[in-house]
């Protein structure tokens, strides 16, 4: 993948996912998630059935559908989400204590699920669909009042996945020494995962202390957010475990320089569940 490659995709991408974020009504707004959801199904299908990618987007689309019918987006504007949705996203953190202890198992811990595909595509339902309504939850945060609130709500969480990001690279790259998982991805270091975590601690309690939240508030954020970014963390290195399962180095070619959908939202499919999910817990 060239550098010239990666920066053009970049510039092209980043006014069009604040476009998305902050100017589009949400039902516009659930259009371009609903894109994206679909988007990664069929790449995730490859981790599945390499040879029939596209066989996942039937399933996942009307699993899609049918949450969408029961809690319409115009509904998160009045009420509490319908409880299947929360069901959806608390069996979204469930499913990520799973995927850290595959993880950590890995390779030994592949046999129980390396040939059934069945099992590959719920792993994919549980990763995807709690995302695409965390997404939406957040989005839809304070929209009556104001209709970009929640948006940057979005952008607090991503903004803390980039932090998290670039600070273990950084710091990984100056002090890296020891290996976090070397037999999943092999360029991460326990160094790196600090200094990352620290660097979006540090913005967290900036922004928390920024918008005058309060005492209790602010922790509340700072815990989810530090606990998200733990994910953001387990999500990239899921996808990893999954690509080299599949024998792919990228989900997809679809953004040039950058891979597939999934190679961009992999850490996020982990943190805005969790954050939500932690801050559903905590309030």
């Amino acid at each position: 993948m060239s550098l010239k490659q990666r920066i053009i995709t970049a510039l092209i991408l980043i006014p069009l996912a604040i476009g998305w974020m902050f100017f589009l009504p949400l039902d516009y707004f659930c259009l371009g998630a609903i894109v994206i959801f679909l988007l990664a199904s069929r790449e995730w299908g490859r981790f599945v059935l390499p040879a029939q990618p596209n066989w996942l987007l039937l399933p996942m689309g009307g699993l899609l559908s049918l949450s969408l019918w029961l809690n319409p987006p115009a509904q998160l504007l009045q009420a509490t989400p319908h409880p299947v949705i929360l069901g959806i996203l608390y069996a979204g953190g469930l499913w990520w204590l799973a995927a850290l202890v595959m993880v950590l198992a890995y390779p030994r811990g592949t046999r129980w699920w390396r040939k059934q595909p069945w099992l590959k595509a719920l792993f994919g339902v549980l990763t995807l669909l709690p995302f695409f309504w965390s997404l939406l939850l957040l989005r839809s945060h304070g929209y009556t009042t104001d209709p970009q609130l929640g948006g940057w709500v979005v952008f607090f969480v991503m903004l803390l996945v980039w932090c998290a990001d670039s600070g273990a690279y950084f710091v990984g790259r100056a002090f890296g020494r020891r290996k976090l998982l070397p037999a999943v991805s092999p360029q991460k270091t326990i160094e790196g995962l600090v200094g990352g975590l620290l660097l979006s601690a540090g913005v967290a309690t900036a922004v928390a202390y920024g918008c005058s939240l309060g005492l209790r508030q602010t922790l509340i954020v700072v815990v989810c957010s530090m606990v998200a970014m733990l994910a953001s963390v387990l999500g990239d290195l899921t996808e990893s475990l999954f690509k080299r399962q599949a024998g792919i180095k990228d989900s997809g070619s679809l953004l040039p320089g950058h891979g597939g959908v999934l190679d961009r939202i992999d850490s996020l499919t982990a943190a805005l569940p969790i954050f939500v999910v932690c801050y559903l817990l905590l309030n």
